[in-house]
C-alpha cells in the first residue's frame, strides 16, 4: 500500500466523441497517387489537407484571386532562388501574369546576370577565399559596375539599367533573365543593393554613387508598387532574410505614410530556415491590422515548383 493519495478517475467525466471539434478527418486525408495512370492535379488533390498544406493552397489561390482582381502579385528574391535553377518558373509565372513585379537584393542581380551573359553561376567561395580571388570574376564586374555607372544619371532604377545593357549586349542567355523578361513584360523590375555586400564592390571599377543613386530610385518604384496591394495584393519574400524584408517593411511604411490604405493583402515567406527578419517583418507586422500571413520552412528547389504548380492547376 502506498503511502501517497491517488486521484480517482472513476469519477472522470466522460463525453461522446461525436460532440468533439477534431482537427483530423477521413476527407482529408492523404490519397494514393498513380503517376502512370493520374494527372499531376491529381498528385496536389492527393496530398492531406492539413497545416502547411493547406495554408500553401490557400495561399496559391490568394494569387490567382489577385491575378482575377488585377491585384499586385510581388515576388522578392533572394540569391538562392536563382542559384538552384529557378528562373524559368519565376518567368513563367510573369509571362502568365501570376506575378506582376520583381524585386531582388542585388546578390540576386549579380547571379541572373552571369546566368544571361554566360550561362553559369555561382562560384566555389571556399576555392577562393585563401588567396582572395573570390568574387573577382573581371567580366561580372564590368558589366554591372559600368552599367551602372553609364546610367547613374538617366533617371531610371538599377534593374532596368541591367535590363536594358542585357538586351544591347544581346546577352547569349538572355530569356533566362528574370531581369530581362519583367523589363519586356513592361512589369517593375527593382534591385536593391547593400553596398559592401556583393563580390562587384570589391572591384577597381565600382562606383558606390552610382550604386546610391540607381538602388535609391528603384526603392521608390517599390514603394509606387507596395502602395497598390492592399484590398487582395499578394507579396512574397523567397530567400532573402536581410535585404528584402527591410526594404519592403520600409516601403510598406512611405505607401501607408503617403496615405495609402495598405492593408488586407497576403504575405508569406518561403526560406529552408525562419528567421526574425522576414517572419517579423514580412508575415507578422505588415498584416498585423488586417490581411494574412504565410510562413512556409522548405527548400527553395522543391518549394518554388510546388507552388507554381498549384497556382497553375487552379
Amino acid at each position: 500500500m502506498s503511502k501517497y493519495k491517488t486521484a480517482d478517475l472513476s469519477k472522470v467525466k466522460t463525453y461522446s466523441i461525436k460532440k468533439r471539434r477534431s482537427k483530423v478527418d477521413i476527407a482529408s486525408l492523404s490519397k494514393v497517387f498513380n503517376p502512370k495512370s493520374e494527372e499531376f492535379k491529381s498528385f496536389l488533390l492527393s496530398l492531406p489537407n492539413y497545416l502547411v498544406v493547406s495554408e500553401l493552397n490557400d495561399f496559391a489561390n490568394a494569387i490567382v484571386k489577385a491575378k482575377k482582381k488585377n491585384k499586385p502579385v510581388v515576388f522578392m528574391l533572394g540569391a538562392h532562388v536563382i542559384k538552384v535553377g529557378l528562373n524559368p518558373l519565376i518567368i513563367d509565372l510573369m509571362k502568365q501574369k501570376f506575378v506582376t513585379a520583381i524585386a531582388m537584393n542585388s546578390a540576386a542581380a549579380i547571379h541572373d546576370v552571369e546566368l544571361s551573359l554566360f550561362g553559369k553561376t555561382s562560384e566555389d567561395v571556399d576555392a577562393g577565399i585563401t588567396d582572395g580571388s573570390f568574387g573577382m570574376a573581371k567580366e561580372t564586374g564590368e558589366f554591372i559596375n559600368l552599367t551602372l555607372e553609364k546610367y547613374k544619371f538617366a533617371n531610371i532604377g538599377y534593374g532596368e539599367a541591367l535590363a536594358i545593357e542585357l538586351a544591347a549586349k544581346k546577352a547569349k542567355y538572355l530569356k533566362h533573365s528574370i531581369i530581362y523578361n519583367a523589363y519586356n513584360l513592361n512589369l517593375p523590375i527593382t534591385v536593391h543593393a547593400a553596398i559592401g555586400t556583393d563580390i562587384t564592390h570589391q572591384q577597381p571599377n565600382v562606383d558606390g554613387g552610382a550604386i546610391g543613386v540607381l538602388s535609391y530610385f528603384d526603392f521608390k518604384i517599390l514603394c509606387d508598387v507596395i502602395s497598390k496591394i492592399g484590398n487582395g495584393g499578394v507579396v512574397a519574400n523567397i530567400g532573402s532574410n536581410v535585404i528584402m524584408p527591410e526594404v519592403f517593411l520600409k516601403a510598406l511604411t512611405v505607401a501607408r505614410n503617403l496615405g495609402n490604405k495598405v492593408f488586407n493583402f497576403s504575405a508569406a515567406n518561403f526560406d529552408f530556415i525562419q528567421h526574425y527578419r522576414p517572419r517579423v517583418n514580412v508575415v507578422q507586422r505588415p498584416t498585423q491590422d488586417g490581411g494574412r500571413g504565410f510562413q512556409f520552412t522548405g527548400h527553395h528547389e522543391i518549394m518554388i515548383p510546388l507552388l507554381c504548380a498549384i497556382i497553375k492547376s487552379n
